[in-house]
């Protein structure tokens, strides 16, 4: 080999060996490019939050921030007795965040509200039953029957079991102890009635729709009727005290009472005969229903949950309302005070609470909200029941700790303006709760209640947990059969009529009719004596006209014989026996059959 062939192959190997060095230069330096990126990546992974084992996974899909679902979880987590609400939802639902209502709080009284077909219902009776479990009696009208499920174990479903375990629900069908009212006994039910002294003015005013006047002139006819120990049973003894004060002997009573017309008193007379017309007679009479009987437990120490069916009497509203009212101003009256308690002595809910408010005078809506802001006091919670917070007026809505607020509508500029309100109530959150509230689902709502220190807690968006009894109605059937074994049948079922403002309204005046009649008689005989007298004078002064005159004196002594007298001796004859005859009958009246 030449030395030129031998050059040229030192070159190449060479080359080969510089292009082997480099390629191992480049796969040193990517190796090392790729261990600082895996160690780069090792680190930021280590510096980012562990995630919970829990399905929180989802949350970032919902509004609310890790932070946020915290800041739930920790405001729900509470120490005493408490209601399984739901669980958060936040995108998905999570069943380790549990939203809960303190039995202890139930008596700072509370509201569920939502637009018609949200779940409101359903809300009622998953609080009712859990307060029954709690040994918490329960008191509710049940607008529509639905409510009467409570007393029968629910159904199993493939869709109530996919619900349940989403929310971490450990469903079991269960029924609760049920006890059926029925207002005036119309309908299935222990009949619910009241005295007319019982109701009082006020709230018969409203029922009326008396004006403030008219409300003004009936408070002052109780008034009368207890001074005068007249009891106002029923609407007829009502209707009787009216009638008598329009009397002659009761306008004497009226001036007495001042300031009560006798227009006035025609106005309610007329609206208690339509209103009994209507009839609402039936709801008014004894025995007075005792409403220490609603709180009452079962042997088994569950709650008995009080059912007032007022299907019959939805075209009174307003009756029905103003029942309702009753009702816990007669508890408000009657319990003693207890204070802060482990647990309520009754929880008692108001659906249709619009009702109550509307058309309501200021000393009507003054009684309520005293009502309402005292009668905690005595044991007893409130849950007003409505279409939106704006139903129940500012003053009484301050005294409501707990909310659930199912989905709001917002198809009118009213609509519109109901949300606005609504949102503006609400603790800050980090929802854009104007939004949320038109969006929630059927058994969702959004949530604040008050924890066990006094504080509002955080605002949730919950998916509500499932009755654990049936769904429906229980059956007309079993509802019969429950109120005919009911112990309180014997106590209220038959209707009593005792003595009252009626009965003694109608002695006095049958009394007073029949003294009226004697004097008109009495006149009259005394009137007919008079004219009697007169003719006899008369017939005497005739009798003396007509004597004939005396004969001339004779010369001749007669022989003596005895005086008499003319008049003596007329009445000696026929004619004037008969004259006396007549007189001295009409005088006596003994022949007088008038």
């Amino acid at each position: 080999m030449s030395d030129a062939a031998a050059q040229v192959e030192a070159a190449k190997r060479a080359l080969q060996e510089a292009e082997a060095a480099l390629a191992a230069e480049e796969a040193a330096q990517q190796a090392a490019a790729e261990q600082a990126a895996q160690q780069a990546a090792a680190e930021a992974a280590a510096s980012r939050p562990t995630p919970s084992p829990t399905p929180q996974a989802t949350a970032t899909r919902g509004p609310l921030s890790d932070a946020g679902v915290e800041t739930i979880r920790a405001g729900y987590a509470f120490t005493g007795e408490v209601l399984e609400i739901g669980a958060l939802v936040n995108g998905d639902a999570l069943p380790g965040v549990q939203v809960r209502i303190p039995v202890a709080m139930l008596n700072r009284h509370g509201l569920v509200a939502g637009a018609t077909g949200t779940g409101k219902t359903r809300t009622l009776q998953v609080l009712a039953e859990q307060l029954s479990a709690a040994g918490v009696p329960v008191f509710a009208a049940d607008i529509k029957g639905d409510l009467s499920g409570v007393a029968t174990p629910g159904a199993e479903s493939a869709k109530l079991d996919e619900r349940t375990k989403g929310i971490g629900q450990p469903w079991v069908a269960a029924s609760f102890p049920t006890e059926y009212f029925a207002l005036g006994g119309v309908g299935r039910g222990v009949p619910v009635r009241a005295t007319v002294s019982g109701f009082g003015p006020l709230l018969l005013s409203k029922v009326l729709g008396l004006n403030n006047t008219q409300e003004s002139s009936l408070g002052l006819v109780f008034h009368y009727a207890s001074k005068a120990g007249l009891p106002l049973v029923d609407l007829s003894d009502l209707r009787a005290v009216l009638s008598y004060l329009t009397t002659d002997d009761g306008k004497v009573q009226l001036k007495e009472l001042g300031g009560l017309s006798a227009a006035t008193v025609g106005v309610i007379l007329r609206e208690l005969v339509t209103f009994a017309d209507q009839g609402a007679d039936v709801f008014f009479g004894e025995p007075e229903i005792d409403t220490a009987d609603f709180l009452r437990t079962h042997a088994d120490g569950r709650g008995i949950i009080s059912l007032l069916e007022v299907p019959g009497v939805q075209d009174k509203p307003e009756l029905y309302s103003t029942f309702l009212m009753w009702l816990l101003a007669d508890l408000f009256n009657d319990l003693p005070e207890v204070g802060d308690v482990d647990k309520p002595k009754l929880v008692f809910f108001f659906d249709e609470a619009h009702l109550l408010f509307k058309n309501a005078s200021k000393d009507f809506l003054d009684s309520i909200t005293q009502t309402v802001r005292l009668i905690r006091s005595k044991g007893v919670g409130i849950v007003f029941v409505t279409q939106t917070p704006k139903d129940v007026p500012g003053d009484v809505l301050a005294q409501l700790g707990s909310r659930v607020q199912h989905q709001l509508r917002a198809f009118t500029p009213d609509d519109a303006r109901a949300l606005k309100a609504t949102v503006s109530t609400y603790p800050t959150s980090e929802y854009e709760l104007g939004g949320v509230l038109t969006q929630l689902a059927t058994g969702e709502a959004i949530v604040t209640v008050m924890n066990e220190k006094g504080a509002p807690t955080p605002v949730a968006w919950t998916r509500l947990r499932a009755p654990q009894g049936s769904m429906s109605p229980t059956p007309p059937e079993r509802i019969d059969a429950a109120v005919a074994a009911s112990s309180l049948l014997t106590k209220y079922g038959a209707a009593i009529d005792n003595e009252s403002a009626r009965e003694i309204l109608g002695r006095k005046l049958e009394a007073a009719a029949v003294a009226a009649a004697a004097a008109e008689s009495a006149e009259e005989q005394a009137q007919a004596a008079k004219a009697q007298q007169a003719e006899y004078e008369r017939l005497l002064r005739q009798a003396k006209k007509s004597q004939p005159a005396a004969p001339r004196a004779s010369t001749r002594r007669p022989a003596q014989r005895a005086e008499t007298n003319p008049v003596e001796d007329f009445l000696d004859s026929s004619a004037g026996k008969s004259v006396m005859t007549a007189v001295v009958r009409g005088i006596f009246g003994t022949l007088r059959r008038r």
